[in-house]
């Protein structure tokens, strides 16, 4: 016999050893999730989900806990006959070794309509009652054959009814519902993921031309920064200094570091680097070198910040390289390739190189063409394509709209790039990212003209992502793209012949590590993956090439120093990538 409280909550003895939670709150009583002893997934993951994904979970607790001594008028005798039957059902699926509604998921009945809903949600392996990370060492990694899926760099589908079942639930989910619209010509999806840290959120963004991929791509890329925040698959074990460690660690100081002088700045969010400075570790893979290496924590995982003395991370790291993948391959191979449009970028905009202008006419793919074509015909911007393929030869595009009308209340430039195993699908990317971000620019820009006039004077007011966008929205600052501008009515190339188009997407990736390597530098990987990405099928990575230019944000953020590539930079301003 069931006796529901009017208020709290009681644990259910169902058959020998699980137990099921029932919970009545204001409106509604919550059933489950059934709790086996030793299976991941209790009633305290519940709460950490629920907490994380409603936006006003604080509030609404609040009230709960305000008006809870007060017993529901809705807690009918017909619903309490509801939930015994619910109860007894999940009892009879469990005797009968099959899978109650309750595993992995709660049961909300709605005291208003009695109406039944099933919410599923996902263990937080850092939960205080079931999880437990196992500690972090050193590992092997192997590459094996991969197949690619219809040419492309995918080696399986991934089916968004699928995806959203498993990570999407405005209740106990691990996203927020989608947000979709159109912008640039593009279906524009949003996937907002709330993170461990603190109380942010992390956006997924899709955009492409079918609403349906853009949603898929939106979670896929939520999913992709879950991993880069903080450590969510292994439990960090090595806290060193350098120089104790030195015979197996990268030397933070490749990664590129701040100007010296901006470490001394009051205030300012980062320590700089000794050798006998002791931090935290993490362990990844060296290709150059074919063995395992340590990696600084915070180089890794980029929601370290704001962290007390002593703590504080050696640079700003964003999600740079950080990269989701069906396999380890797959993950490896997107995040080399983000590596490589960020440096791409930065060593063109720094080191002011000469690159060829892309004609988009002479494409195979006319969607390419058509594509630029539609960003000229909504904003009225030209677009130009360069191709900024540094010396590894892996493919780099440079896409920039022009406001060669030269209207006041529109953006002079903006800017995206890609990176791809074709120059064409590198331009195909570049000119996906362009289309949406012009139109969010021209939407911005009148508004904040004047900050942004500002920031042409003083480059220390650039503070954030948007900021380095802005900035080029001015005239005067858009005439420092001059090198590449001024050369848009000359000559134009094709596309060239493709190098990395194999069958194997691991042969192609085997192919790009050594081209980097062969060109001075390393591939350096560390496996980001969680219980929450294997879920879905899911491998997660962060991808590091000490030499190349990182992406930062943020004037005062800038890590020029300590790169030899760079060595001949013509300007320290600020880049102009979104």
């Amino acid at each position: 016999m069931i006796r529901l409280p009017d208020h709290g909550e009681l644990a259910v003895p169902i058959g020998d050893g699980p137990m099921l939670p029932l919970r009545t709150e204001l409106g509604r009583v919550v059933i489950g999730p059934l709790e086996r002893p030793g299976v991941p997934g209790c009633r305290a993951c519940v709460r950490i989900r629920a907490a994380r994904v409603q936006p006003d979970a604080r509030k609404a607790e609040a009230v709960r806990a305000r008006h809870a001594p007060a017993p529901s008028q809705w807690l009918t005798p017909l619903a309490t006959d509801l939930v015994r039957v619910l109860v007894a059902s999940e009892s009879a699926a469990l005797a009968a070794d099959t899978d109650p509604r309750t595993a992995g998921a709660v049961l909300e009945i709605d005291l208003a309509t009695l109406e039944i809903t099933r919410h599923r949600f996902l263990p937080d392996p850092l939960c205080p009652h079931c999880g437990g990370l196992p500690p972090d060492g050193p590992a092997e990694l192997t590459l094996r054959p991969r197949r690619k899926l219809g040419g492309s760099p995918r080696t399986r589908p991934v089916e968004l009814n699928a995806l959203l079942e498993t990570y999407v639930d405005g209740r106990v989910g691990m996203i927020r519902p989608l947000k979709s619209g159109v912008q640039g010509g593009l279906t524009v999806a949003s996937a907002m993921l709330p993170i461990r840290a603190g109380h942010g959120l992390e956006p997924g963004v899709g955009r492409t031309r079918s609403y349906t991929a853009s949603r898929l791509v939106a979670v896929l890329e939520a999913l992709e920064r879950y991993g880069g925040v903080s450590p969510g698959g292994r439990r960090t074990s090595v806290t060193a200094a350098y120089r104790d460690i030195s015979g197996h660690a990268v030397h933070p100081d490749t990664f590129g570091t701040h100007p010296e002088e901006n470490y001394d700045r009051p205030g300012f969010a980062f320590r700089r680097f000794t050798e006998d400075t002791v931090c935290r570790w993490v362990w990844g893979y060296s290709f150059a070198k074919a063995q395992p290496v340590l990696v600084p924590e915070n180089q890794v995982y980029y929601y370290a910040r704001n962290l007390p003395d002593g703590e504080q991370p050696f640079v700003f790291e964003v999600s740079n390289g950080c990269a989701l993948g069906s396999c380890l391959e797959e993950a490896i191979l997107h995040g080399l390739l983000e590596v490589v449009e960020r440096d791409a970028f930065l060593l063109t905009w720094h080191a002011r190189r000469e690159v060829p202008v892309l004609n988009p006419a002479l494409a195979s793919d006319p969607v390419l063409p058509m594509q630029a074509a539609a960003i000229t015909a909504e904003t009225g911007h030209r677009v130009l394509c360069f191709d900024t393929t540094a010396e590894h030869g892996i493919p780099s595009v440079w896409a920039m709209a022009v406001d060669v009308e030269h209207r006041s209340d529109r953006p002079a430039t903006a800017h995206a790039a890609g990176a791809a195993l074709t120059l064409e699908q590198a331009a195909m990317n570049a000119l996906s990212e362009l289309g949406p971000l012009l139109a969010d620019v021209i939407r911005r820009y009148p508004e904040e003209r004047e900050r942004a006039e500002a920031m042409v004077r003083d480059p220390e007011q650039v503070a954030t992502m948007h900021d380095h966008s802005l900035l080029y929205a001015v005239p005067a600052a858009a005439e420092r793209l001059s090198f590449l501008t001024g050369r848009a009515d000359g000559p134009r190339t094709g596309f060239g012949s493709a190098r990395f188009t194999g069958d194997d997407l691991t042969a192609d990736l085997r192919a790009m590590i050594d081209a980097v390597i062969d060109a001075g530098m390393d591939v350096v990987v560390v496996d980001q993956t969680t219980p929450e990405h294997l879920a879905g099928g899911f491998r997660c990575v962060k991808v590091l090439v000490p030499g190349a230019l990182p992406m930062t944000f943020g004037h005062q953020y800038r890590r020029l120093d300590n790169l030899p590539r760079l060595a001949a930079a013509r300007t320290t301003d600020p880049h102009p990538f979104p």
